[in-house]
């Protein structure tokens, strides 16, 4: 993706990192934690408790995948590990 240079010799995106970065310093971690806490609260009003279940699930869903996906990539790395001849 293309980084569109603004007037001041600024990217989009290292504006938006400094801007992040002033506000860290400024605010602190706790503005983080209440912005999160209020966030969260939104979405539990608007969506209700059964919209976690399902992303829950969802996620849960996608863990058990990639574990299953790691054992069979180790099981078929195993395979074709050929042990090693003595030579007598």
């Amino acid at each position: 993706m293309a980084e569109e240079k603004k007037s001041g010799g600024m990217t989009v995106r290292e504006a938006g990192r400094k801007g992040g970065q002033k506000v860290r310093d400024e605010r602190g971690h706790a503005f983080y934690e209440e912005i999160g806490r209020k966030g969260g609260e939104t979405v539990r009003d608007q969506r209700g408790h059964e919209f976690y279940e399902e992303i829950g699930h969802k996620g849960g869903q996608k863990v058990k995948e990639l574990i299953e996906a790691g054992k069979r990539r180790a099981a078929e790395a195993a395979k074709n590990i050929e042990p090693k001849k003595t030579e007598e």
